[in-house]
């Protein structure tokens, strides 16, 4: 209901409901000064015209106080009500949601010696020489009021942070992403439960004790805020750590699972101890976790089915369905004479040496920047420049090539031969399929030549074949062997085809990091990440 009300103000009045909504909150002084005098009342026997004076005296210092507080956090508010009247950039939305977060504890730290110095002592020194009384009347006055103040700055408090419900609310949906964590400081909810409910019984018992003191005094003022001050740090104190920490503890429980969440870990689950709202609430997380861990299952088998930088890729924000046209270079590699050995073994036999195959490959591909666009049978095609776009995916197909055809033609224990084509052109990459099935590929005359400069490979008895397309990208470092132009099947003229100088290199070390690939992809001519012959990959 409160609430709605704030709302309401909030949408009625516009960049003023910051300033209004805190002078008509800080009115609720003047409520709180009257109650106070009301009970002191009940101590003394004064007259109505002596209650009167001091009533009046003390509104004006009250009065005071409220409009140098309102004055003092002028300054604070400006952030928001410059917010809310369209100052909107990313900066400013930060300094609004700063501010309206600040308010309540700025006015708790910064103001709360202000109604104690500009009313509470000289309205105590007031009420002493109007009643006649003797100068230690001063102390049981202060005390009482000293208990009021502190009734008074929880209220504010608790009320500013509802009436900034509204303001906060709009920030954050206004905010271009969610806000990912609370920066600006608080009072605790432990601090604001053990202060809040030990006052309350405080407030209480003094209200009690002033209705039936019957007089006394300031003796008897005195004696009635020791003893309410003792019954609400001892008797009551337990009840309150107590409903503390059932308030508390389920929360922290969140807030630890919370994190495990945020470090990766899904194998976490809040204990359900309660059967109140707080109960509830741990458990819609933990079947919030559960879906978490489902997603990340099916991330994992999606990396797995699909190469990791698509995947990464296609999960990310950047992604789109539609066709790009960029250009690549294109890497088939096929295994010579794969059919034979085919028919003469059995299928486990076929598949655990592909397999083998495919564990040299796939790393070498992966390291040099590129991705597995798909496996055909005993082969497969990769693609340098897409979904990343780096400007030397010419020297990284090459490299890749070269230490491909090395480590699996020099490899005698797993008795393949492989042929590598390289190609450089422009395709379309994007997302390629239908009827619920789409796969990340690129399409292209780039691609069909890529194939056929591989089939090449073994009518020139060389490993590794590019295109001149590719051999002018190339970086001074890569020395290549024109190898002369050969007519290729479906193609209509005759095609320049080079070599590249092969060095052998090392075997790679197990647990090896996968070389950087920037996204602007470095200055072009020059192989981010290449490694000297003793770090594992020979000069080419």
């Amino acid at each position: 209901m409160a609430l709605t009300v704030f709302n309401r103000l909030y949408r009625r009045l516009g960049r003023t409901y910051p300033v209004v909504f805190l002078t008509i909150e800080l009115q609720s002084a003047f409520v709180i000064t009257a109650a106070t005098l009301g009970l002191f009342s009940f101590y003394y026997n004064a007259s109505a015209h002596d209650y009167l004076r001091i009533l009046v005296v003390t509104m004006i210092l009250v009065a005071l106080a409220v409009g140098i507080t309102i004055v003092r956090t002028l300054p604070l508010m400006r952030p928001i009500q410059e917010w809310i009247a369209g100052a909107r950039d990313e900066e400013q939305t930060h300094e609004a949601w700063a501010a309206a977060v600040r308010l309540p504890l700025y006015l708790v730290r910064h103001d709360l010696g202000i109604p104690i110095v500009v009313a509470v002592a000289p309205a105590s020194i007031w009420a002493v020489i109007v009643l006649n009384l003797s100068w230690l009347a001063f102390f049981p006055l202060f005390a009482g009021s000293l208990v009021a103040v502190g009734y008074s700055t929880i209220l504010h408090y608790l009320v500013l942070e509802a009436g900034m419900r509204p303001v906060l609310v709009d920030i954050n949906r206004s905010a271009a992403a969610p806000r990912l964590s609370a920066e600006v400081s608080a009072i605790p909810l432990r601090v604001r439960l053990m202060a809040a409910l030990p006052l309350i019984n405080l407030i209480t018992g003094l209200v009690v004790a002033a209705f039936t003191s019957g007089g006394g005094g300031g003796a008897a003022l005195g004696l009635d805020v020791l003893v309410a001050v003792a019954v609400a740090t001892t008797i009551s104190l337990e009840l309150t750590v107590l409903f503390s920490r059932s308030i508390l503890r389920p929360i922290a429980d969140l807030q630890r699972a919370t994190q495990a969440v945020r470090e990766g870990r899904y194998d976490v689950s809040v204990p359900v101890t309660t059967g109140d709202e707080l109960g509830e609430l741990a458990a819609s997380f933990n079947q919030m976790l559960a879906g978490l861990a489902e997603r990340e299952r099916l991330r994992e088998a999606f990396g797995t089915y699909l190469d990791k930088s698509v995947a990464e890729f296609i999960l990310s924000e950047g992604f789109s369905d539609d066709g790009v046209e960029t250009e690549v270079s294109v890497l088939v590699c096929d295994v010579r004479d794969f059919t034979e050995f085919a028919r003469q073994a059995n299928a486990k036999e076929v598949v655990a040496r592909l397999n083998e195959l495919f564990e040299i490959i796939v790393p070498i591909i992966t390291r040099h920047g590129g991705h597995i666009d798909k496996f055909v049978g005993d082969g497969l095609l990769a693609v340098f420049g897409a979904p990343e776009s780096y400007p030397d995916h010419a020297n990284r197909a090459v490299r890749a090539a070269c230490e491909i055809a090395a480590r699996v033609n020099s490899d005698e224990a797993l008795g393949l031969r492989i042929g590598v084509g390289v190609n450089t052109g422009l395709v379309v990459a994007g997302s390629i399929g239908g009827a619920g099935r789409l796969n990340f590929s690129v399409i292209g005359d780039a691609v069909n030549v890529a194939a056929r400069v591989e089939a090449a490979t073994r009518e020139i008895d060389e490993d590794v074949l590019v295109t001149e397309a590719t051999m002018r990208e190339l970086s001074s470092s890569i020395e290549v062997k024109a190898c002369g132009e050969h007519e290729l099947k479906g193609l209509g003229e005759p095609l320049a085809l080079y070599a590249p100088r092969i060095g052998e290199p090392a075997p790679a070390p197990a647990g090896e990091e996968p070389l950087p690939v920037p996204r602007d992809g470095g200055p072009k001519g020059e192989l981010s990440g290449t490694r000297s012959e003793a770090g594992g990959l020979a000069p080419l």
